[in-house]
């Protein structure tokens, strides 16, 4: 893990600019306000996941390319220690919503899928937020036990335990406990046939 953290924000904002979006142009691609976006560009709240699935549907581009990736690959190995780290952080003071991710999948030309190590972090703010985006996402508990809600269902997995979902369910995921969850997530962000 190379532990400086990736500026996610910087990216969208440039993929943004690059395909001549206005903010309101993008929210209204991804339902989500010129205000909030704005605060993912500034760095002022790191986007989740689902977000992150739906900003790059709405830019056509992949989630990597928030990475800095530049899949010129057939596959891709990715060292422990060459992982890219993206803090999720509710301002520039750096108060902690939750959790961090790692890319595992960076370099990869054309895929479909994007897998991730998240770390979730005990946190005394939850969200109520409930993410929905297209694709798939299946979650695999390395460490610790984790809350999951899908809809009205709610549910605590542990080591070993693992979740299967389709991502246009309302769902949320966060840290159970007062110690640190690690998880390996995948999502399937799904692509459209040529």
């Amino acid at each position: 893990m190379t532990g400086r953290p990736i500026d996610v924000g910087k990216r969208i904002k440039e993929l943004r600019e690059d395909r001549g979006l206005s903010l309101q142009d993008l929210g209204e691609r991804t339902g989500y306000s010129s205000a909030l976006l704005s605060q993912f560009e500034n760095h002022l709240v790191s986007p989740p996941l689902g977000a992150l699935v739906k900003l790059a549907q709405a830019l056509d581009t992949q989630v990597g390319d928030f990475f800095g990736d530049s899949p010129d690959h057939p596959f891709t190995i990715v060292r422990s220690d060459e992982r890219e780290v993206v803090s999720r952080v509710a301002s520039r003071s750096g108060v902690n919503l939750g959790y961090a991710y790692e890319s595992l999948g960076f370099g990869m030309r054309d895929r479909s899928m994007e897998p991730f190590v998240v770390t979730l972090e005990p946190v005394a703010i939850r969200e109520k937020h409930l993410s929905v985006h297209e694709g798939e996402e299946f979650i695999y508990v390395l460490e610790g036990r984790m809350s999951v809600r899908l809809e009205e269902h709610t549910d605590v997995l542990e080591a070993g335990d693992s979740i299967y979902f389709r991502c246009t369910t309302p769902h949320h995921i966060t840290c159970e406990g007062n110690e640190p969850a690690k998880i390996l997530a995948v999502i399937f962000a799904g692509r459209a046939e040529d």
